[in-house]
């Protein structure tokens, strides 16, 4: 160990943030010590806030602060038209490219029965209900194009095939493979512009 305990264990800690590896873990650590005592105050109120305050929304799986999350609380916002994603993280990818203003559905997670992984284990059973709901509303499914992606996805058009649910999905300009959070905004802003209906 050639760094003070405490400082090891702080450099320990910013390596398990996801792709920091040990220099700049350090790079990180020794960033800290400049810090001055009320920002290290903000940054430990910040962390312990996170934790405690931080839920999922309700009615679509969100990350929020309250029962529901800011979006599903917008009137403003088309509720009819839900777009179905795998995680929180792509409702902030389309967030930012501002041209969305419809909800969202977040499922945690997709089938994939290689890793036991079925329909009971994501959120699907609350989409149901969501759209059981609704008049004439529509599913815009925004999951990448994976096995997994394309068994939930057809999975989805199943549930709802019967019932007076359009279903679209998010154009094929988009990379085989690619995760959505992962996309520029104007390749995804085109590929929510074209996408294609695969269910009326």
């Amino acid at each position: 160990m050639i760094y003070p305990a405490s400082l090891e264990k702080l450099i320990n800690y910013y390596k398990k943030l996801p792709g920091i590896g040990e220099k700049n873990a350090e790079r990180m650590a020794l960033a800290t010590l400049n810090f001055k005592e009320e920002d290290v105050d903000g940054f430990s109120e910040s962390l312990k806030d996170v934790k405690e305050k931080i839920k999922k929304c309700s009615i679509c799986g969100h990350l929020a602060e309250g029962e529901i999350c800011s979006i599903c609380a917008d009137e403003a916002r088309d509720h009819n038209m839900i777009c179905v994603i795998e995680d929180y993280k792509s409702v902030f990818s389309f967030e930012k490219v501002g041209n969305y203003h419809g909800v969202y559905h977040v499922l945690n997670g997709l089938i994939s029965p290689a890793d036991n992984i079925g329909p009971d284990n994501i959120n699907l059973a609350s989409l149901v209900k969501r759209v059981e709901k609704l008049k004439k509303p529509e599913l815009i499914l925004a999951l990448k194009s994976t096995v997994e992606g394309e068994t939930t996805t057809l999975y989805i058009k199943k549930i709802f095939e019967k019932k007076d649910v359009m279903i679209s999905r998010l154009s094929y300009g988009i990379p085989m493979g690619a995760e959505i959070d992962y996309l520029d905004i104007i390749t995804l802003d085109k590929a929510l512009e074209d996408r294609k209906k695969i269910s009326e």
